[in-house]
């Protein structure tokens, strides 16, 4: 994913609103939206650590899609989409989930 898509993912798994982003980073909100919706803006590399600093991720994170950090896991797009899919399902929805997590560990570990 580009940058754009990563910044688009992390403002979406942190519930994050753009202006919110904009008040951290002091970068106009008429500027991340750009970032955000067209190809040929991309940050400064001061805006982009302006940027990862407030989602608590790092550049490399926002450019490539991966972070590689040696006292944390690594957690790439696909597992931020699972999070915010599931943060977006009903209580019972997320109870299902946690059952059919739970049988498969059961499974695995037989």
């Amino acid at each position: 994913m580009a940058f754009r898509e990563n910044l688009r993912a992390e403002l979406s798994y942190k519930d994050m609103l753009v202006k919110e982003l904009a008040a951290l980073t002091e970068i106009s909100k008429s500027t991340l939206d750009n970032y955000l919706n067209t190809r040929k803006f991309m940050p400064s590399a001061e805006a982009a650590v302006k940027i990862a600093r407030a989602l608590g991720v790092t550049v490399e994170y926002l450019v490539t899609g991966e972070e590689i950090t040696p006292n944390r896991p690594s957690m790439g797009p696909e597992i931020k989409d699972l999070i915010v899919d599931f943060k977006q399902l009903s209580e019972e929805d997320r109870k299902l989930v946690k059952g059919i997590i739970q049988l498969i560990k059961a499974r695995d570990a037989a």
